[in-house]
């Protein structure tokens, strides 16, 4: 009897550690996600790179950056997010479910539309990247561990 009340002790003691690692361990990878900010814009490096469609110079000046979500379609507006490069070229951005999207960054459309990163993974350079223990991304995209140093959780600690 005594044995069989230790074990229920012991079990209900480790369940309690568990679900406390857990819970610590989904607050801190929660903590990496970064909020999507539809008011950021990408500024275009140049603009309107397809020279087969004509254009008028009013549009040619006034168009030079473009809002995160902007609808777009490839078929009636084929130089709007069709492999424009932006922001100095960290930004890649193409027309993924008729909204333009940076394939270099964005977790959903990671390197082409559609693939999208696992729990725990962030979109760096358009390749799904685990920010948790990567220790060139530890905690977010080229954020470098020195060196020596690992990554653990997102966080840069010692060996």
């Amino acid at each position: 009897m005594a044995k069989t009340l230790t074990m229920l002790r012991l079990t209900t003691t480790l369940s309690v550690v568990v679900l406390l690692l857990l819970a610590l361990h989904s607050q801190r990878a929660a903590s990496y996600e970064e909020s999507e900010d539809e008011d950021e814009e990408y500024v275009l490096d140049s603009v309107f790179t397809n020279s087969t469609v004509r254009r008028s110079r009013f549009l040619a000046s006034s168009v030079k950056k473009i809002k995160k979500g902007t609808s777009c379609d490839a078929k009636t507006n084929p130089y709007v997010c069709n492999g424009v490069s932006a922001n100095k070229g960290s930004s890649l951005l193409y027309c993924c479910k008729k909204h333009c999207r940076d394939v270099r960054g964005d977790r959903n459309n990671c390197g082409v539309c559609g693939r999208k990163c696992g729990l725990g993974e962030r979109c760096c350079g358009g390749v799904c990247t685990n920010v948790l223990w990567s220790t060139a991304n530890c905690g977010k995209c080229n954020k470098r561990c020195p060196d020596g140093v690992r990554c653990e959780y997102g966080y840069c600690g010692y060996a």
